[in-house]
C-alpha cells in the first residue's frame, strides 16, 4: 500500500520523465548535447559548453546578492537536502565525493549564514538515508525541499544552490540534472529558468 506522499512522488516522477524526454528532444533539435556524461564525478573535462559554466557563475552571483534574505531554517534544510541529492544522484556517494561536497557547502558564501555543524549534520543525514535506501532517502529529501516552496525567492535559491554544487566540477550529469528537475517540481519552480 503506497502512502499519499509516495503516490504524489510517483506522479511527479512520471511528469518529470516526460519533461526530460521533451527537453532532450528539444536540445537535440537545436544541436545541443543532452548534457553530462555517464558515470560519476570522475575525470574528463566535458561540459555542456561554456553556457553551463557561465550559468553557474551567474547563479553564484545571484545567490550572493540574496545572502541577507536567505537565513531561514527552511532554506537551510532544503539546500542541504538538494546538495545531498546532487551528491547521490548517480546512486552512490564515495567518501571523497561526500567530503568534496561538504567542503563546497561549508565554503559557500550564502550558506555561511548558518553554523557549519548544522549544515554538516543535515547534509550527512540525507546522504546516509540516500546511500542506505535511495528511493526512501529521495522521498525524505523531496519532502524537506518542498518546505521551501512557500517563499519563491527561497525556492529559487535552493535550486541555485544545488546547481552551484552540481556544476562545481564543470558539468552536470544526466542524473544530477534529473534530481534538480525533480526538486524544481517539488518547489513549483520552472526548470527552464535554470536551463534544466
Amino acid at each position: 500500500m503506497l502512502t499519499n506522499t509516495e503516490v504524489a512522488a510517483m506522479a511527479v516522477w512520471d511528469r518529470l520523465k516526460d519533461q526530460a524526454k521533451a527537453l532532450q528532444q528539444g536540445q537535440a533539435g537545436r544541436g545541443a548535447t543532452p548534457g553530462g556524461h555517464s558515470g560519476g564525478h570522475g575525470g574528463g573535462t566535458r561540459s555542456g559548453g561554456g553556457s553551463k559554466a557561465q550559468l553557474v557563475g551567474l547563479l553564484k552571483t545571484q545567490l550572493g546578492s540574496l545572502k541577507n534574505e536567505l537565513k531561514s531554517g527552511a532554506y537551510r534544510d532544503a539546500s542541504m537536502a538538494v546538495c545531498a541529492l546532487v551528491a547521490a544522484a548517480d546512486g552512490t556517494v564515495d567518501p571523497a565525493e561526500r567530503q568534496q561536497v561538504e567542503s563546497m557547502i561549508l565554503s559557500n558564501d550564502v550558506l555561511q549564514n548558518f553554523p557549519p555543524e548544522q549544515l554538516r549534520q543535515r547534509f550527512n543525514k540525507h546522504v546516509d538515508q540516500l546511500t542506505h535506501n535511495f528511493q526512501h532517502g529521495k522521498a525524505e529529501a523531496m519532502q524537506e525541499i518542498a518546505k521551501a516552496a512557500k517563499k519563491p525567492t527561497e525556492a529559487r535559491a535552493v535550486i541555485q544552490t544545488g546547481m552551484v554544487i552540481a556544476g562545481a566540477d564543470g558539468h552536470f550529469s544526466q542524473a544530477e540534472a534529473m534530481v534538480l528537475r525533480e526538486a524544481c517540481a517539488a518547489l513549483g519552480v520552472n526548470p527552464a529558468e535554470f536551463q534544466l
